[in-house]
């Protein structure tokens, strides 16, 4: 309640200041359309002083109205309607000069009114009114960039409802390893006895959604100690030293807090390696030194902890992966097949799942999956059920979950010709078929010709087995099995689309990371060229980027004769499997097998 009180004055004052801002560009914008408006009037009804005397002689002056103590004047001509400006050099002799046309009989009415309190404001002062604005309207941005303590900090009573390791799943190992952090934090005193120092910080890095701010919330639960949580991104700021200052408050409030523990998520957007460039890259350069300074500055009484996450591991500076400041690096990896089990358990927990739906099946069919990915399948699932009007979440919702989540959303509504059809229907069959006869490829499980997403059609295979290794002929099949497509149109039609991009893209960049990363080319050896700059490269030999793409090529060229040659020796498979999907739109793993029977 009191962090809503907090959070609803913080967003009052945000449009407070917002509002000021727009009410200031709004009076400048104002004043200057003013000026200008009033500037081009005035150049197109002015009169010069020769004219306006020569005017008087002629006695064709109606009404002349000046200000005391200014020589710019108002003159009104007989038979015009709009008045006229003037200025003259010398008011008390212009007043006498008109005062004697009086005299000799001229019907000229001369009034002369005070000075406006607006008159009275000092030229120069109204001339920096702009300016002024300008100034408060820079000082008001610069207190917006600093609205608001940044860094969330959870409530005792979070602390004890929230998160604990029974809540994490899949991440026994590094839940072992964390244990010790919980240690540290609840009886500092009995390691610091025997002599050993408190870890200053731990990075946990891995793929986006495996965990890592889950896990960093459980120790602070388990702990039962502050958890004050901040992003990387809201360090950065447009104005340099803000990122800095932000640094000190954060680590300020963290030691008026001890022992706490500190969490920076995506810390890769301030702990990047440093430069010597100026502007953005200089501020983000003052923003990890500050860091640097706070993790070093930890006194032996300051129990302190500080978690950080990255996908990004290979960004961060050095200078902050040295002892003492993050003693600890833990990867957070995707869950095995008992991980995603758990995972699975705790996420349908309070959804309701048919007794008819396997759990463990749904774990073998999605190797490679994260934690949270499989935590947006039993809402999808969920979500599916619910638009079907069933009692229960059915196999066939969590299936269709899978696609949805991998594949995109099926569009039968789509209007596609015959023609498109057959390509389709030939692309992936050619996919299928190739992927069937390559040994080390998984077996398919769906084929279908229905849209889905940006895809014309997809073929989806069984990912039952937790690859850690992948061997060289396994990713040279691999480049078969994604060349199919491209090889069934070419072999059915006598003629190729734009269908296959995708698969070109992928089987070029695993052609690539074969030669350059896993140093699997025979001619180039085990040499690892990814990510080094063109003279590096130059280093192992004369030409070397040539032969590096000509290896490349090699793959991929060495890939599609394999899949031409192989729909050639199978075109009866390639056929008849086409003109099921013409027929049917989609086959099953089951129905796929059939013709292989036979």
């Amino acid at each position: 309640m009191k962090k809503d009180k907090e959070q609803k004055k913080s967003n009052s004052k945000l449009w407070s200041i917002i509002l000021i801002v727009v009410l200031i560009i709004a009076i400048a914008l104002g004043i200057t359309l003013l000026y200008m408006n009033n500037s081009k009037k005035e150049e197109e009804n002015t009169i010069a002083y020769t004219d306006l005397i020569k005017e008087i002689s002629y006695g064709n002056i109606e009404k002349i109205e000046m200000t005391v103590g200014s020589t710019t004047l108002k003159v009104k001509q007989k038979n015009e309607e709009e008045e006229k400006t003037a200025i003259v050099p010398n008011t008390e002799s212009f007043i006498g000069l008109v005062q004697q046309k009086v005299a000799d009989g001229n019907e000229i009415e001369l009034i002369q009114k005070p000075k406006s309190i607006l008159a009275q404001i000092p030229s120069f002062i109204l001339s920096f009114l702009p300016t002024a604005l300008m100034l408060g309207l820079f000082i008001l941005i610069f207190k917006m960039q600093g609205l608001g303590e940044k860094g969330k900090v959870y409530s005792e009573t979070e602390r004890k409802t929230k998160i604990k390791f029974d809540d994490v799943a899949g991440l026994d190992e590094e839940k072992g390893e964390l244990i010790e952090i919980v240690d540290f934090l609840k009886r500092p005193e009995k390691f610091t006895k025997m002599g050993a120092k408190i870890p200053k910080g731990v990075l946990l890095y891995g793929k986006p959604g495996t965990g890592k701010t889950l896990i960093a919330k459980a120790i602070a639960g388990e702990a039962d100690v502050p958890f004050i949580s901040m992003s990387g991104s809201e360090f950065i700021e447009m104005f340099a030293g803000l990122g800095a200052s932000r640094v000190r408050k954060l680590f300020e409030k963290a030691r008026k807090l001890s022992p706490c523990i500190v969490f920076i998520d995506e810390i890769d957007a301030i702990g990047s390696r440093r430069t010597s460039n100026s502007g953005a890259e200089s501020e983000n350069n003052q923003t990890l030194n500050q860091l640097l300074v706070e993790m070093d500055g930890f006194s032996s009484e300051e129990t302190i902890i500080v978690l950080a996450a990255t996908n990004r591991p290979e960004m961060l500076d050095k200078a902050l992966l040295r002892p003492g400041r993050f003693d600890r690096q833990i990867t957070i990896p995707t869950p095995d097949l008992k991980g995603r089990l758990e995972i699975l358990k705790i996420h349908s927990k309070d959804k309701r799942i048919s007794e008819h739906v396997n759990l463990e099946s749904i774990a073998e069919d999605t190797a490679g999956f994260t934690g949270a990915e499989l935590a947006n399948i039993l809402n999808e699932a969920a979500i599916i059920a619910t638009k079907r009007k069933h009692d229960d979440i059915e196999k066939d919702d969590i299936e269709e979950a899978v696609k949805k989540v991998t594949v995109g959303l099926e569009k039968r509504e789509r209007v596609i010709s015959d023609k498109d059809k057959k390509l389709t229907a030939y692309h992936e069959a050619g996919h299928a078929v190739v992927s069937r006869y390559l040994p080390t490829q998984a077996n398919v499980k769906e084929v279908s010709i229905i849209p889905r997403g940006v895809a014309g059609g997809y073929t989806m295979y069984k990912s039952d087995e937790d690859k850690y290794y992948i061997s060289k002929t396994e990713m040279k099949e691999k480049l078969i099995a994604l060349l199919g497509g491209r090889a069934g149109e070419k072999i059915a039609l006598d003629d190729i689309s734009t269908g296959a991009s995708n698969d070109i893209e992928v089987a070029t960049q695993i052609a690539r990371d074969m030669v350059t990363k896993y140093g699997m080319s025979d001619t180039l050896g085990p040499i690892d060229f990814q990510g080094k700059e063109p003279y590096e490269i130059q280093m192992f030999g004369e030409n070397i980027g040539d032969k590096i793409g000509q290896e490349v090529k090699t793959l991929i060229d060495s890939a599609y004769k394999d899949a031409i040659s192989l729909l050639q020796i199978h075109r009866d498979k390639l056929d008849m499997i086409a003109q099921a999907l013409l027929e049917r739109e989609k086959i099953n793993e089951q129905d796929f097998e059939k013709f292989f029977e036979e």
